[in-house]
């Protein structure tokens, strides 16, 4: 799981890639857009900055970004839809450059629900346990009356999409993988305004709220260090 300086290195351009290829994307949601001109807005800002999309064909999913709206947690397909006034859109941004990822997502439209990321990034310490990360999360979303999905996770990322190891965004006990330098991983809450629960819808990709509320999530690729994180995906 603890990656060689030289993977670090490549790590970190794909990760600014990857905050450039959101921040293009995110730049382009406006009331009657639909999620699939903004996966044609993702996949060209890839391909002309000479990356490819991750997600594009990765086991079956037809596109180039997850674009998840409302009450859909997350792996949303982009389709004809027109985005509405008054509707928020996550965007899940993953470019796959010189042999590794870069994985970020944030959510257009939400208040302050990405404090809850910054409350996990913030618990990366070397020599603690990965489940700290999600008792951060958990006491601060849960403290402020929201709810934290338990179904899908943070994840190992590099030369490899999703691997080793999975992060928890609420307190799981046997997270008890210690945090070394040298490891990347994303965190990505997923908060919602009501139940934690989630249902499946029959494309096999998109999870939904079980209650039908709204669900927001941010997400960042993060490098542990010597003495804390280091956000890869993010602007220089």
């Amino acid at each position: 799981m603890v990656k060689s300086a030289e993977i670090i290195e490549r790590m970190r351009t794909a990760g600014r890639m990857a905050a450039e290829v959101l921040t293009v994307t995110a730049d382009a949601v406006t009331v009657g857009i639909t999620t699939d001109e903004l996966d044609a807005i993702c996949h060209q800002a890839t391909i002309e900055r000479g990356a490819y999309p991750s997600p594009l064909n990765y086991h079956g999913y037809p596109k180039s970004v997850c674009t998840s709206v409302n009450e859909v947690i997350c792996h949303g397909i982009p389709d004809s839809r027109p985005l509405g006034d008054g509707d928020i859109v996550n965007l899940d941004v993953t470019v796959y450059l010189d042999g590794v990822h870069g994985d970020t997502n944030a959510t257009v439209g939400v208040g302050e629900v990405d404090e809850c990321l910054e409350r996990g990034i913030g618990a990366v310490v070397p020599g603690r346990p990965i489940s700290d990360i999600g008792r951060a999360i958990q006491r601060h979303a849960e403290g402020a009356g929201f709810g934290v999905v338990r179904n899908y996770c943070g994840h190992g990322i590099g030369e490899v999409f999703h691997s080793s190891p999975q992060i928890p965004h609420y307190f799981e006990p046997s997270a008890t993988t210690v945090m070394e330098p040298g490891m990347t991983f994303t965190i990505e809450p997923m908060i919602t305004i009501g139940s934690w629960r989630h249902l499946m819808w029959d494309d096999g990709w998109t999870a939904v709220t079980a209650d039908g509320r709204r669900t927001a999530q941010f997400e960042h690729t993060i490098l542990v260090t010597p003495t804390g994180a280091e956000v890869l995906t993010q602007l220089a």
